[in-house]
């Protein structure tokens, strides 16, 4: 069993291309013996947005904290607030956005242990 506060979880730049005012935290996974998903943290800044891209493997998503945008693989916008779920499917081209000026927005992103 693992209890950790996210206070306590190194956050690290989105390296990816197209990535801007993104960060990374990894409070749960493969290093502590999660045997199926991680949960990772993403924090987007103001104005700041994750990389328009896809994957081979789903995501399910948990808006913890203002509101953005999610982009599908068509162009389409969605708005998504705190307390919102989204699953993005493999190989679903995707994009979250913060469109906020002054408000981070903030969700955990499970994704399989293999891709975290």
């Amino acid at each position: 069993m693992k209890i950790i506060s996210i206070d306590q979880v190194k956050k690290e730049k989105v390296q990816m291309e197209g990535a801007n005012g993104a960060w990374k935290q990894l409070p749960l996974g493969s290093k502590d013996g999660a045997p199926v998903y991680s949960y990772r943290v993403f924090t987007v800044e103001p104005g700041g947005n994750t990389p328009y891209h896809s994957h081979p493997y789903e995501h399910m998503n948990f808006i913890i904290e203002g509101q953005g945008i999610l982009v599908n693989e068509a162009g389409e916008e969605q708005i998504v607030k705190a307390g919102d779920f989204a699953l993005v499917n493999p190989n679903e081209k995707h994009q979250y956005r913060n469109n906020s000026s002054d408000k981070v927005f903030r969700m955990i992103c499970g994704v399989p242990k293999e891709f975290e």
